[in-house]
């Protein structure tokens, strides 16, 4: 019968024993050096195959030394001193000379206010919203080169020499933010016209970047104006200059801009038409008081 073959199977078997259990401490890593001479492993990694490879360790451990230990690069499956970095906004750098170089070169005009749309359009400068890009930074390369007064409307700036770089030619330097569904329009205004959508409102900085653009050290475009005017004459003096006098310059050189608006001469929620040429602007108060609130 096959249950007396079965019971006396298990009669004729060894007793169960801590000997002969499968103890943990008796686990082995999975790719555990099992060859310790060298020509030995150097022979098995000269062999080709999936079996020989493995039983190697990881691209990048030597099998020799390695003896069954990982490294602490694979132990340790993240570094929590790194966190936040890739979260933080990155601005694309434009020096005082290459600004002076495009002004040269007549690919901007001095007269006009100087924004992200018109760096943008000189093709050198490719903004990427998705890869936590917000925008340019000055930087005070060609500090001593500049020369030509400008209305320019930046990002951020690197250091206090290239403020007054700017303003050491008459000239007026704005901070500002500008959110990704804003910036994404501004760096290619044409494309976003041609969709056929209303001109967003651009949002409030996060709390992180409020300091700096109501800063008037910063010349943040949220800060008090007379507070402004007070730190150009403390730089001006620092630094052993003049300030010119700017009244001689024609009103469009003094455009600022709202804090809710990302074009020079475009409100918010206006539709712009690039075929009729023609734009379209709200009548309803609730599309008013949105846009502008």
């Amino acid at each position: 019968m096959p249950i007396e073959r079965g019971l006396q199977y298990l009669r004729q078997m060894q007793r169960v024993t801590l000997k002969n259990l499968p103890m943990p401490l008796e686990k082995t890593e999975k790719w555990k050096r099992e060859h310790p001479d060298e020509n030995t492993m150097k022979t098995i990694m000269s062999k080709k195959g999936p079996i020989s490879r493995s039983a190697l360790p990881p691209y990048g451990i030597d099998p020799i030394q390695a003896e069954g230990r990982l490294p602490w690069i694979l132990t340790v499956p993240k570094e929590p001193y790194y966190e936040g970095v890739e979260e933080a906004r990155q601005y694309l750098p434009i020096s005082l000379r290459t600004l002076q170089r495009l002004i040269d070169l007549r690919r901007i005009n001095p007269a006009r206010p100087i924004d992200l749309p018109v760096l943008c359009n000189t093709k050198l400068f490719s903004i990427q919203p998705d890869q936590r890009q917000f925008g340019l930074q000055l930087t005070d390369e060609g500090a001593d080169l500049f020369s030509t007064p400008i209305n320019l409307e930046i990002q951020w700036v690197s250091s206090e020499l290239a403020t007054a770089a700017i303003e050491r030619c008459g000239g007026i330097l704005t901070t500002r933010y500008f959110d990704p569904v804003s910036l994404s329009a501004l760096i290619d205004a044409k494309k976003f016209f041609e969709r056929g959508e209303p001109i967003p409102r651009c949002d409030t900085p996060p709390l992180n970047a409020i300091e700096y653009y109501t800063d008037p050290k910063q010349r943040g475009y949220l800060a008090n104006p007379d507070l402004i005017r007070e730190e150009r004459q403390r730089l001006a003096q620092k630094y052993g200059y003049k300030l010119p006098d700017a009244s001689n310059f024609s009103p469009m050189f003094h455009l600022r801009k709202d804090p809710r608006q990302i074009f020079f001469g475009l409100a918010p929620g206006w539709l712009v038409n690039l075929k009729d040429q023609t734009i379209l602007k709200p009548k309803d108060n609730k599309f008013e008081t949105f846009y502008h609130s």
